[in-house]
This record gives C-alpha cells, structure tokens and sequence, in this order.
C-alpha cells in the first residue's frame, strides 16, 4: 500500500470517527454504532500476517517483526501525523469557514498528488 491509499484510509478512518462522535453526542444511548472496523480492516491490509519457524529465538521473532512492519508503522504514522496537523493548523487558526470534515476530504484529495512519488 503507498502513502497516498494509506492516507486516503486514514482519512476515512477520522472522517467515519467524527461521524460517529456526532451521532453518539446525539444520543449516548445508541448501541449500534461500530467504530473499530475500518481500523481494523486498514491494520489488517497494512499488517499482514508473518511466519516464522517455530524455533525461532526472541531476537529472530523481533528483527522479523521491524523488517516486516516497520515501514509499515512509519507510513501509518506519517499519515495519522499529517491529517493531526492539518486539522490543528485550521483550529488554531480559528477557521470557522470550513469544517473538520472538509479539511480531511481536502486532504483526502490532496494524498495522491502530496505522495506521488512513493510509489
């Protein structure tokens, strides 16, 4: 997955977070609200699953583990970093023109051209 989808995913995953804060400061009592399963399908895709033997001593398991994930942990990272930035930059400027969720679907918008050159 480049920079660019993994942007676009965690842009949705806060833009779906959002929506389900404001449904639930609608009404706290709602049961039906489900906000963990775009993340876990977004950790599931960035993550896959590693084998390794099973003799494998702790240092093998642990350099396995930053070879197969770690780049993975920094995109994910970048990506959480820069919406947190964005959305900051507008609050702290005391923008009341446009909304949290115009600033993600304008990075959302951004992401391919921000990170064109990962791929």
């Amino acid at each position: 997955m480049n920079q660019s989808e993994v942007m676009q995913r965690v842009v949705g995953i806060l833009t779906q977070a959002a929506e389900v804060s404001r449904l639930l400061n609608e009404d706290p009592d709602r049961e039906d609200m489900k906000s963990d399963a775009a993340i876990g399908e977004l950790l599931q895709e960035m993550f896959p699953a590693i084998e390794l033997p099973g003799d494998s001593s702790p240092q093998e398991i642990a350099a396995a583990v930053g070879r197969e994930v770690g780049q993975n942990v920094r995109q994910l990272t970048a990506a959480f970093v820069f919406a947190f930035t964005q959305l900051a930059e507008y609050h702290d400027a005391g923008r009341t023109d446009i909304s949290s969720a115009d600033v993600l679907r304008e990075i959302a918008l951004r992401a391919e051209t921000i990170w064109s050159d990962d791929e």
